[in-house]
């Protein structure tokens, strides 16, 4: 019998030995490996965790003491050892689990996250609450190294440190983010880690002359007195200490009885701690220990080999990177920028032939942008390629650093609209909404690979800013072998009609890879006698009003269909202009994602249930007309 058949809760583990929880520990390992192998997930992080977790949960007394996991995508271990174990297998799935924290899905959640950097400054509040109301638990947050690079950890840090809240922050440092850390930080934390030297230093030095007679003791109290000195000598600048935590570590990570002395001994401290572990990104699975980065969130794959179970074609990632390189080769203004997403934003060869025009900035989004604005000032053109749903944290540097002075910084929107089955922290529908309202900028969004490369090298000419969205992964089924040059505000017509009596007409308007859809739902229509003139926007600003308008007033029926949210899209700006223009009899429907956060699942089970599929959209124009 398998030691995991008998735990269910944390409680479970307090009746462990330390063999038994090694023997655990490879269980879960096994069972993670198994599971996402099926399901697609974050693999070499949890593979990092698994006797971090186990140390946390024994330690401290869950749900009642409160651990806040940084980002989130690293709790698969937590989920299975808090009464999730026999639904794993429905992890990122729909109606599933959660691929992150989800306190609706269990008490032992105890804080929703999915961004990073937001772990202290969270645990700090539910501190600070908990004194208020006199209560008495601990509360844990746990962050990665490269999480730290955020300057909201950083901030956060900064609050803590100058409290006297009972705080403990557990750093997992596994030297390895999604991409290779970058800055000062990552540097400072490559030092500290010779603290081990000092640690062994200091306990054999100890050992060794506390046996002396009559002298031992004196040693020990003068070692004392210059163990700061020592400090100071083996790690330039304790940069925890000095913001006013007790610093404990570093300690290994993936020891299991060595973590929970330490535990033991945090619990004991007052004000706030931080433990400095270090992990190992993969432990346990050969191949995602030698390509953490690409088991950072990984597809299905094949166990034996660690391959993907479906061969990857292109993706827009890819395209975007290698269009971006063809530019910079003939235009040396261009320089690229992004934020700890080289490899996902399809940078990676744009880096290695371009090296001093390259900067990844790290966890740092908001720093991204403005630092881009100042690139734009001094007169060369920076791509900066981020995930939408990451974009919403650099919303203020777009408006005041880039918007405000009208500077030429293209801004490459990755992951818009649905992600799929990493759920409401990732889906990126808000974009379109959010860069709508800033003054001075354009934003396209392309139908296919072909457009895409056409918007970017568009923009690269267009002297102002830019925003460029585009969605995971490949193209849609629809071909498209028309492709017109770009025009600023200028959309393109992909179908046509001229009007008939014995036909019923309407007009479809998309952005994006909603284009495709949009044509499927036009050749079913067609079957039905009804007849769509389909438009592909391009542009959501400055929108094409005239194009528009005419083909509205031919049709008097209007569909407009997007992967954004329902709210501020190009649904809104196309009721807008309807009513700006004051068009008369005008029949207009809109089909987004409604006013709701967007849960996980595929990105055809989401369509299907909030109305995006073919069959749903032809079926409201049947009862329109």
């Amino acid at each position: 019998m398998k030691i995991l058949d008998n735990i269910n809760l944390p409680k479970d583990l307090k009746q462990l030995n330390k063999e038994e929880k090694a023997q655990l520990a490879q269980e879960l390992r096994q069972l993670v490996i198994e599971t996402v192998s099926e399901t697609g997930g974050h693999l070499a992080s949890n593979l990092g965790v698994v006797e971090l977790t186990i140390a946390l949960l024994d330690t401290f007394d869950l749900p009642n003491d409160v651990i806040v996991w940084d980002v989130g995508h690293q709790t698969y271990i937590h989920k299975i050892l808090t009464g999730r174990k026999n639904k794993i297998s429905t992890l990122r799935k729909f109606n599933g689990l959660a691929g992150f924290p989800k306190s609706v899905e269990s008490e032992y959640d105890s804080f929703n996250t999915g961004h990073s950097s937001t772990s202290i400054s969270a645990a700090l509040g539910i501190a600070r609450a908990r004194d208020i109301k006199k209560e008495n638990n601990y509360v844990i947050a746990v962050i990665g190294d490269g999480a730290l690079t955020g300057g909201m950890a950083l901030e956060a840090l900064n609050d803590a440190g100058n409290s006297n809240t009972n705080l403990i922050v557990v750093l997992n440092d596994n030297e390895m983010s999604i991409a290779k850390n970058v800055g000062g930080i990552s540097e400072f934390l490559t030092r500290i880690r010779t603290r081990k030297l000092y640690n062994k230093s200091n306990r054999y030095i100890k050992n060794a002359v506390s046996h002396i007679p009559r002298v031992g003791n004196g040693i020990i109290k003068f070692v004392r007195k210059i163990k700061y000195g020592i400090k100071q000598l083996i790690i330039p600048n304790m940069l925890f200490e000095d913001l006013g935590f007790k610093y404990l570590g570093p300690v290994d990570g993936n020891n299991i009885e060595d973590l929970e002395e330490i535990f033991k001994k945090a619990k004991d401290l007052e004000g706030p701690i931080l433990i400095h572990a270090i992990t190992k990104k993969g432990k346990g699975y050969r191949p995602a220990e030698e390509n953490p980065d690409k088991f950072h969130s990984s597809s299905a794959f094949e166990i034996a080999t660690g391959m993907p179970k479906k061969k990857k074609g292109d993706d827009y990632s890819k395209i975007f990177g290698k269009k971006l390189v063809k530019l910079a080769e003939n235009n040396k203004k261009i320089v690229a920028v992004t934020a700890a997403m080289k490899d996902g934003t399809g940078l990676t060869e744009f880096a290695e032939k371009f090296p001093g025009r390259f900067f990844d900035v790290g966890i740092a989004e908001q720093h991204a942008l403005t630092m881009a604005a100042g690139i734009a000032k001094n007169g060369l053109i920076p791509v900066v390629s981020i995930y939408s749903s990451f974009y919403q944290r650099g919303y203020d540097q777009v408006i005041h650093d880039i918007c405000l002075q009208n500077l030429p910084v293209i801004m490459c929107v990755d992951r818009a609209g649905i992600v799929g089955n990493d759920g409401e922290t990732h889906q990126g529908i808000y974009d379109m909404a959010f860069f709508r309202l800033i003054p001075n900028i354009c934003i396209m969004a392309p139908k296919d690979f072909t457009e895409l490369e056409q918007m970017l090298e568009f923009a690269v000419s267009l002297k102002k800013p830019v925003v460029i969205r585009y969605p995971r992964g490949g193209e849609e089924k629809e071909k498209f072998t028309e492709h017109n040059n770009i025009e600023l505000g200028k959309c393109e017509k992909v179908k046509t009609i001229l009007l008939e009596n014995d036909k019923k007409y309407v007009t479809i308007i998309a952005i994006g890879n909603m284009v495709s859809k949009s044509m499927q739902v036009a050749r079913a229509l067609s079957e039905k006698n009804i007849e769509a003139e389909v438009i592909n926007a391009r542009f959501l600003k400055p929108l094409d009003k005239e194009s528009i308008i005419q083909s509205i007033e031919k049709t008097k029926k209007c569909i407009t269909i997007e992967d954004g949210t329902i709210i501020g899209g190009l649904g809104s700006a196309i009721k807008e202009l309807i009513s700006e223009e004051n068009l008369k009899d005008i029949q207009i429907k809109s089909f987004a994602y409604p006013d709701k956060f967007i849960e996980h699942g595929s990105i055809e089970e989401l369509e299907a249930k909030y109305g995006l599929d073919v069959d749903t959209i032809c079926a409201y124009i049947e009862g329109m007309i």
